[in-house]
């Protein structure tokens, strides 16, 4: 991104509105209203009540893009702190319930889902609360101008949301080889590899998000978007860091989300050849009324898996697209132009998958449930015995 110094001010005479026009590091216009002046000359930021004005404003003729944009600052002002607030304690108490292995749940498969809830938390707590929050509310940042670690805080955030995305692609894997690889099985799906597979993974995000913190500046940059460091000068015209830049994007979560696809697809395949051939087994030994409970356990486990593999892809498929998307930009492809509120939208779908996993686990075990009940009753429990007495 340019400095502030290299912005052009232009003003709307007939809103009285001011408007800073800057171009960000890949040479993109980028507008943001850094302050309105009223009828009575009074200034006001990039509020909650600025952005109900400026979106109820008669006079002007906005196009549909600002209108959609502003409204949807308008709902990250409300849904970034609901958000926050039902998705730390969802993530915590999935963590306290997963940790006690009560859940009917191998323990190879309870340290994959504690890893892949830790690492949700880790984004709210980064991301959501440390980052997108305070932009969305602080009018005037220059509580952030005092720090420099905005370059640091790149590195945990991008580190952190690997972790999100990898730990599934793990689970996924294992889940295959416990229902695929028979003879791998006894190996690969217990406690201790899936500790070694976790830290490795854990150790190569934290790895490959480093050049995070040579690309990008220590100081925080004066807007909401999604550069909210300043870029090196350097960088700003390096084809390869934009280079860098565009095989992180294609790891995560390009090839993660084909990864998962894949072993997916080969699992249906792999359960639907066993399904026929041990239905023809029961029917050759007349036992079509007995149940099957490796056949059981198998179809739980897959409706797990899919559940959590389908909400991670949708809901991080905006995310995924849109960075790639202005990285073909700059390398010339400009047939489609996506607008910057696709951008906003794909973080809060990004955000919201943070939380959904414990409304899986909620529909999918039984016990996770009953569990979920005596933690959320456990508080009204003394008032309930007084009431009785």
């Amino acid at each position: 991104m340019m400095d502030w110094n290299n912005a052009t001010l232009e003003l709307n005479v007939r809103t009285n509105d001011w408007n800073v026009t800057t171009t960000d590091w890949n040479g993109f216009p980028m507008v943001q209203n850094v302050r309105t002046v009223d009828g009575n000359s009074k200034i006001v930021g990039r509020g909650f009540i600025a952005l109900l004005n400026s979106l109820s404003t008669a006079s002007v003729r906005k196009p549909p893009s600002v209108c959609i944009r502003i409204i949807l600052q308008i709902i990250q002002s409300i849904y970034y702190p609901i958000l926050a607030i039902v998705a730390v304690p969802a993530n915590v108490v999935t963590i306290v319930i997963l940790s006690q292995k009560k859940c009917g749940l191998s323990r190879c498969v309870s340290h994959y889902l504690v890893a892949m809830a830790i690492a949700d938390l880790l984004v709210i707590i980064i991301d959501l609360i440390l980052r997108r929050i305070p932009f969305v509310y602080l009018v005037e940042h220059h509580f952030f101008e005092g720090i420099h670690v905005c370059n640091i805080h790149a590195v945990f955030i991008h580190a952190a949301t690997d972790c999100s995305v990898w730990f599934t692609v793990t689970f996924t894997f294992d889940r295959f080889v416990a229902i695929c690889c028979p003879n791998l099985r006894s190996k690969y799906c217990n406690v201790k590899t899936a500790a070694v597979v976790l830290a490795t993974v854990t150790g190569l995000s934290c790895l490959k998000n480093i050049f995070w913190y040579f690309m990008l500046r220590k100081k925080y940059y004066d807007s909401s978007t999604s550069w909210f460091c300043r870029v090196r000068r350097d960088v700003q015209v390096s084809p390869v860091w934009a280079a860098i830049e565009f095989c992180h994007y294609i790891i995560t979560p390009g090839v993660a989300f084909i990864l998962i696809l894949l072993l997916n697809v080969l699992m249906i395949r792999y359960i639907a050849v066993t399904s026929r051939s041990r239905r023809r087994l029961h029917q050759r030994s007349n036992k079509k009324s007995i149940k099957d409970p490796e056949m059981k356990s198998r179809k739980n486990s897959i409706i797990l898996l899919f559940l959590l593999s389908g909400n991670l892809i949708l809901l991080w498929s905006v995310s995924m697209v849109y960075p790639i998307f202005w990285r073909m930009y700059s390398f010339g492809y400009k047939s489609v132009y996506l607008p910057r509120y696709v951008m906003e939208l794909g973080y809060m779908l990004q955000m919201l998958s943070c939380c959904t996993n414990t409304v899986i686990y909620v529909i999918t075990h039984p016990k996770f449930r009953e569990h979920l009940k005596n933690i959320v009753y456990y508080p009204f429990t003394p008032i309930v015995k007084c009431i009785k007495h």
